[in-house]
């Protein structure tokens, strides 16, 4: 299929009256209404919204969806990360080494031990840290290390852990986009000492809110998670640690134990729209204009995002909107350059490939029902772009 011909459908397509979203959550949600509100229904009638059988059944669920042994949740992704940092005793004095292209919870939970995060630049085609750049940023002081499976792609772990492994050095796993992805037939959250989940609802498994999980195979992990997550206490009014009220509601539980049943399937149907995408960019030869999201042997994506590179992300962001059809930029600031990262004393030039793809990147609809029309319109609305510059 040539440009014009794609030119040419997306014209015929404009009579339609059908509005584009990044994310359509309430086509999902009326697919499992049915499960969602009788689950919400039990939690109210049975009047316990805090911990109980609806966390503890779901934290097992998750371990057999992860392949863990233990599962801890807690209220939100960023909890997640800084109870992991806690139970590992990170804090003040101590660095942990970490990617700048990522969500800003990534490093600020560090901060919040007291610790202090170390960036380190990317690989420049995963958007992933480079294990390269992780070791030579080791030191005597480096306590972990987070690497991001950023957009459900997993980072390099085999290299990442190779590099950390004579030095005794935790990996936390910051899995908050990546639930279900995989490498070299683990999954994401088992290769570590911990994993790190959000449920949050843009997330390819997300709940009606704030929500996170812990995963661990060490059982003394996972106990001081759980000590951790309510004040440091077993017994009521009894505290052996100085703790954080991080429990997940009863209510997101139920919510997620209806919507992790659909998972598999709608992380299946996010690898068919990539795929999908990348047949229709390569139908009008697309690879001297975007560079296509990676998926490296032995390594499952799960497409929280299909993210595209493009020198002129800013153009073509605005040709795209003016088609009704919106994109999103994750991230366009890489956080050493935050100015609330600015204390550690990094500057412009730094980390140039997490710069470079700061300003590249766009992120185009992928949730699970998006249609296969839906798409070559978002295709065509691309190739316009770039016939009217050729």
């Amino acid at each position: 299929m040539t440009t014009d011909t794609i030119v040419k459908s997306e014209l015929a397509c404009q009579g339609r009256t059908e509005t584009l979203q990044f994310l359509d959550l309430s086509e999902q949600y009326q697919q499992i209404r049915h499960e969602l509100v009788p689950a919400v229904m039990h939690v109210l009638e049975s009047q316990r919204f805090v911990l109980g059988p609806e966390i503890e059944q779901l934290e097992t669920e998750i371990c057999d969806y992860v392949g863990c042994r233990f599962a801890v949740a807690c209220a939100s992704g960023t909890d997640a990360l800084i109870l992991a940092l806690l139970a590992l005793g990170i804090g003040p004095g101590d660095e942990v080494v970490t990617t700048p292209f990522t969500f800003v919870a990534t490093a600020s939970a560090i901060t919040r031990v007291g610790a202090t995060p170390v960036f380190v630049d990317i690989d420049p085609c995963s958007y992933n840290i480079d294990p390269k750049c992780v070791a030579l940023a080791l030191t005597p002081r480096t306590r972990a290390i987070i690497p991001v499976h950023l957009f459900g792609l997993p980072a390099d772990m085999q290299h990442i852990m190779a590099a950390v492994e004579s030095r005794g050095i935790p990996v936390i796993e910051d899995a908050a986009q990546a639930i279900g992805a995989a490498c070299q037939d683990r999954n994401v959250g088992t290769i570590g000492a911990m994993g790190c989940f959000s449920f949050f609802p843009s997330k390819n498994l997300g709940g009606a809110g704030d929500g996170g999980m812990i995963t661990t195979n060490d059982p003394v992990h996972a106990d001081r998670l759980r000590l951790l997550r309510v004040h440091g206490s077993r017994t009521k009014y009894h505290y052996e640690i100085l703790g954080m009220n991080s429990r997940l509601d009863a209510l997101q539980a139920a919510i997620l134990r209806v919507k992790l049943r659909y998972l598999r399937g709608w992380t299946e149907q996010r690898r068919r729209n990539a795929e999908r995408y990348r047949q229709f960019f390569r139908q009008w030869n697309a690879a001297e204009q975007l560079t296509l999201p990676t998926e490296p042997d032995g390594v499952r994506h799960v497409y929280n995002q299909f993210t595209v590179g493009c020198t002129n992300r800013d153009g073509l962001r605005a040709h795209l909107q003016s088609q009704g059809i919106p994109s999103e930029i994750y991230y366009p600031h890489p956080l050493h350059l935050q100015p609330a990262f600015a204390h550690l004393g990094y500057r412009r030039g730094s980390l140039p490939r997490a710069e470079t793809a700061a300003n590249n990147v766009l992120s185009l609809p992928v949730y699970p029902e998006l249609t296969e029309d839906q798409q070559k319109l978002i295709v065509a609305g691309a190739a316009r772009f770039f016939h009217q510059l050729s």
